[in-house]
């Protein structure tokens, strides 16, 4: 079966406009998400599989390394809990 990440129910992405960043609110805890791993959490939405993601980011990042890279962030946020 093939991985469609999808945030947990205790998580919250929010952007947070007085900081110009977004932040993964949990349960008694706030992790402020660096770069573009907020436009990558959004991508996550339960209707994409991962090689789908790392498609759309590849054509809007052209050059980016976005074959390993977003695999593995997705693969350690789903190892913290964050995603299903």
């Amino acid at each position: 079966m093939t991985w469609r990440p999808v945030l947990t129910r205790a998580a919250v992405l929010r952007r947070d406009r007085v900081r110009g960043t977004d932040l993964l609110l949990l349960p008694e805890r706030v992790v402020v998400l660096h770069g573009r791993a907020g436009g990558v959490l959004r991508l996550c939405d339960g209707s994409r599989a991962v090689p789908e993601i790392v498609a759309e980011l590849a054509e809007e990042f052209p050059g980016a390394p976005v074959a390993t890279e977003v695999p593995e962030f997705l693969a350690a946020l789903r190892k913290e809990g964050w995603l299903r």
